[in-house]
């Protein structure tokens, strides 16, 4: 039967002129579907269907997987992610899917039908592989999966004994918009947390179907850098969550990156303003993009995860501390100049406006003048620059004090933590250490290092820790097996030494946070007691 006659008025894609049937595909309900043959060494049959990969050299990969049942457009916008169901299909998952919409400049593919993820993996039958999930950052508001840093080809050419997974999640105002609030807004309660469901929902997807792959599901790594450092830092205290994962990776992310009920309500009551809506019925009337606009103009960096009580604890910390993730062990740190990023992205002069702005919010409303006079000493100390001590304030309130208290609270509610410092320095004399310049090294993405690349044995080596604390719960290295042939023993933290790694270049080391001196325990600490400053 021709392909034509089985789905009826769908464009027909083939690469087989002359046998049409063979290798044809046509759209159904925007998926790329099979109606002849396709090559079955791509193939892998999940529950929702069975998805034809692409190779390239020794590695598979298989982009765009539907983690859901329905993606979250029309009526669907602000609901739950819905459930994935059983499906016969063949679908081809040989290119990426849309990313949440988003500023334009990361690129064109965006839309609301977003909830998509893609794996990665060596050829071959091997069964039961660690699994390493990457949850990309974006301050909430911005990235993707197909940002060519993620591709993880190269690592997986590196350790194809790890299968990866990458996930793209709704972002700003379509995934953290609180409506409860609003006259009609009883039937979105989930509105304000919908990032953290669709993570979950993707993570129960990896769960359910990973070991088509190759995959191990009882050993499975939750990974991220900033939003997805936090992302991944608050999976353990969503409801449910727990079970789909045993290890976290927590780069340059903290729960300090959320936000109250009280200010969520703000952010939505100054959005409503400035689109003119009164009700949850006007908001769904509204494009996508106009929505994100206006959020980018109106409540710029002013959107995150909520601390409802439901979703969120309403105080992460006091979770940590009671012991809500001692089964979870974690690996999580920061980098020495994590704000600098900000500071060269958006221009010296640029970030002192924005600086000064912030300052006036939470800084000046909050904190005692006993805190202020702390704080604005410790920043100042060292200081170089006009701009260094607001580049130190916001990196520590931001990042660094919320990666070092992580694994405090986890310390004391009986679980493990394994905490670094990245030290290494670009060339760039703004940049210095800053946010997210690991990210390239562990993608194994040279290319993307600012300024200058790092010794080769130091990035395979930096990787090496990574895949084996994914393997084992222990990042430690025997000479044997770490890339430059020392032996690398990373302390677990501990409440009294503080035990961390050291990760520089061609110097990495252990250390007691004492003789590091990441943060200063009485001038900066007391920031994670104001969240988002």
């Amino acid at each position: 039967m021709k392909a034509d006659k089985i789905i009826k008025n769908a464009r027909i894609f083939t690469s087989d002129k002359a046998n049409p049937e063979a290798t044809a595909l046509v759209v159904k309900d925007g998926k790329f579907v099979y109606v002849g043959d396709y090559d079955r060494a791509l193939a892998v049959k999940c529950i929702n269907g069975t998805f034809v990969g692409a190779k390239q050299e020794n590695v598979i990969s298989y982009k765009g997987i539907p983690y859901v049942g329905k993606q979250p457009v029309g009526n669907l916008r602000w609901k739950a992610p819905v459930a994935f169901v059983p499906d016969e299909g063949v679908y081809d998952a040989s290119h990426f899917a849309k990313m949440s919409v988003q500023d334009l400049s990361i690129g064109e593919n965006q839309g609301e039908d977003c909830l998509y993820l893609n794996v990665y993996k060596a050829e071959g039958t091997a069964q039961k592989r660690p699994v390493m999930v990457w949850i990309h950052g974006g301050a909430f508001v911005a990235g993707g999966t197909s940002m060519e840093v993620f591709d993880c080809t190269n690592l997986v050419q590196e350790h194809p004994d790890i299968i990866f997974v990458t996930v793209a999640y709704r972002l700003g105002v379509l995934g953290m918009l609180h409506l409860s609030h609003l006259a009609d807004g009883k039937d979105y309660p989930d509105a304000q947390n919908l990032t953290l469901l669709d993570q979950k929902m993707a993570l129960q997807w990896v769960h359910e179907n990973i070991a088509a792959f190759g995959g191990d599901p009882e050993n499975v790594t939750i990974w991220g850098e900033s939003a997805g450092g936090a992302s991944v830092s608050m999976q353990p205290l969503v409801p449910g969550s727990q079970q789909y994962f045993q290890k976290v990776i927590a780069q340059s992310g903290a729960p300090c990156q959320t936000n109250s009920l009280d200010e969520s309500i703000a952010t939505t009551n100054d959005l409503l303003a400035a689109l003119g809506c009164k009700t949850v019925a006007e908001l769904l009337k509204i494009d996508a993009r106009t929505l994100i606009d206006t959020a980018a103009e109106v409540v710029r960096l002013r959107i995150f995860p909520v601390r409802d009580g439901r979703i969120l604890p309403l105080d992460p910390w006091e979770a940590y501390k009671n012991g809500i993730a001692k089964n979870i062990t974690f690996l999580q740190g920061c980098n020495k100049d994590e704000m600098n990023c900000f500071v060269s992205d958006w221009t010296v002069e640029g970030f002192k406006t924005w600086a000064a702005e912030r300052k006036t919010h939470k800084y000046a409303q909050l904190l005692t003048d006993e805190e202020r006079a702390k704080i604005d000493s410790y920043c100042r100390e060292g200081a170089e620059t006009d701009w260094d001590a607001d580049s130190k304030l916001f990196g520590h309130s931001w990042f660094i004090e919320g990666a070092i208290k992580m694994s405090e609270c986890q310390t004391m509610g009986g679980g493990k933590s394994y905490f670094y410092q990245y030290r290494v320095e670009s060339s760039d004399p703004i940049m210095k250490c800053a946010h997210f310049e690991e990210v390239p090294v562990l993608f194994a993405h040279p290319e993307f290092v600012v300024g200058r690349t790092c010794s080769d044995l130091f990035c395979q080596t930096m990787r090496a820790l990574w895949i084996q604390f994914a393997k084992t719960g222990n990042p430690s290295l025997t000479a044997e097996q770490s890339p430059d042939g020392k032996a690398h023993e990373w302390p677990i933290y501990d409440l009294e030494d503080k035990r961390l790694m050291v990760l520089d270049d061609n110097n990495i080391h252990p250390a007691k946070e004492a003789d590091v001196h990441i943060v200063d325990w009485e001038r900066s600490t007391f920031l994670t007691n104001y969240y988002m400053l």
